[in-house]
Parts: structure tokens; C-alpha cells; sequence
């Protein structure tokens, strides 16, 4: 029989804290859970888990900070961190991304989209790495190495920063990427580089991949998100 997923949760509200642990035993993982930020990182330090699920708001040291250290660790750092954050907290959403978290989820929650990412974040994080070449995906081929889009073997017309901007969403799909991070994929040749920039290389990607290409997903207020139903091949 397989071993069970570890899953660490460091939460501080006895109600989440008690239904997550439930639903995890039904979805087939094994969840611990750590009230305190301090607590926290030292179980995540001694666990190792396969993934942690981080509240913002913790007594001790917040959630942000517990995500810093965890992500500037060197043998801590490749380790799945899923933010849970009031709706309201935009902001925290988009630091804790920044930070290196790889998604979020919003209170109030549905235990069942929490799980679903969560397989889905583990099944990305198994995936062995590829030498990247080539990436196709709807019809639509990315030639890494000569800097090509291509659709039906014929080359569609796309900037550098188009290029890098695509290639990082569809390398992380199912992720969400916000402005800032996208922005390490702008050409220095691109002017007056700034966030909303971003949002004009997206609306031109979508142009050029066609009204029939419906993957790549805005979300409000923090970025974008290549959906991970995304058929890719390498």
C-alpha cells in the first residue's frame, strides 16, 4: 500500500483546523497540525511534509514570515505551500505568492477545492524535470530554443517578452503568477516596464492565440493563471 501524503497545518482556528483534519483522512492523506507560527516552521524543519497549508493570521509569527523562511531555506524550499487568507486580504494573497507560495485559498472554503489543488500541486511537484525544447499545447507549438510560436507548423508573430510571459505561465500551469513575478519575463527592451504592463502582453498573447484559446485565466487583483486542464507535451 502507497504511504499516505503528509500534509502539515499550521492554523490557529480549532474549527478548520478540525475539518481538514477529517477531510483529509477521507481524501487519503495523513494531516498534522501546528496552532502557532513558531511551532509551525520548527514542525516543518523536524516533518519535512510533502506540503504545508499556512493561515496568514497566526499568533507567534504570522504566516508571511513563516513562508519567507521556509522558502529561503535551501532543503526547505521545494516543499508545497498552499496560503490560506481572509477574502478581503488581497494584498496578503499577493505577498504570499511573491514569497514563493505556490496558491491560496480564501476563507470561507470548500474542504473540496482545497484538496483537489492540493493533489494537483503534488501531482506538478512528482512530475520529473525535463530539458526543456519544445512545449505544445492546443494546437500550438512553443520552440524554446529558437524563440519560436508556431501553430500548425506556420509562426505567429510574438515578442520576446510575449514569448517569456507564455512560457513561465504554461511551465506553471494551474499556478497562479502575479504581475511581479511575470514581469522577470519582460524584454529590457520593453519601455516603461511597470505591473500593468503585464496586463497589455497578456491581452495581446490572448489576440494571437485566438477568441478559441480559454486558458489562460485572470484573477482579479493578483495575476494570472494557465489552468492546469491545460494539455501540455514536452
Amino acid at each position: 500500500m502507497a504511504q499516505k501524503k503528509r500534509i502539515l497545518l499550521i492554523e490557529d482556528e480549532e474549527d478548520i483546523a478540525a475539518l481538514l483534519k477529517l477531510q483529509a483522512d477521507l481524501f487519503g492523506f495523513k494531516l498534522h497540525v501546528e496552532v502557532d507560527g513558531i511551532n509551525g516552521y520548527r514542525a516543518v524543519e523536524r516533518e519535512r511534509p510533502d506540503l504545508v497549508i499556512l493561515d496568514v493570521m497566526l499568533p507567534g509569527q504570522n504566516g508571511l514570515d513563516v513562508c519567507r523562511k521556509i522558502k529561503s531555506h535551501n532543503e526547505l524550499k521545494s516543499i508545497p505551500v498552499i496560503m490560506l487568507t481572509a477574502k478581503a486580504d488581497e494584498l496578503d494573497v499577493i505577498l504570499g505568492l511573491e514569497l514563493g507560495a505556490d496558491d491560496y485559498v480564501t476563507k470561507p472554503f470548500s474542504p473540496k477545492v482545497l484538496f483537489s489543488r492540493i493533489k494537483a500541486i503534488l501531482r506538478r511537484s512528482a512530475e520529473p524535470e525535463k530539458m526543456v525544447k519544445n512545449l505544445n499545447f492546443g494546437g500550438f507549438e512553443l520552440d524554446v530554443t529558437r524563440f519560436l510560436l508556431k501553430k500548425q507548423n506556420k509562426p505567429v508573430t510574438i515578442t520576446l517578452s510575449e514569448f517569456g510571459i507564455l512560457k513561465r505561465l504554461l511551465l506553471n500551469r494551474g499556478k497562479v503568477l502575479t504581475r511581479n513575478q511575470l514581469l522577470s519575463d519582460i524584454h529590457n527592451d520593453d519601455a516603461l516596464i511597470v505591473d500593468r504592463n503585464i496586463d497589455v502582453h497578456i491581452a495581446a498573447i490572448r489576440r494571437k492565440l485566438g477568441p478559441n484559446f480559454k486558458w489562460i485565466e485572470t484573477v482579479r487583483g493578483v495575476g494570472y493563471r494557465m489552468k492546469e486542464e491545460a494539455e501540455l507535451t514536452l
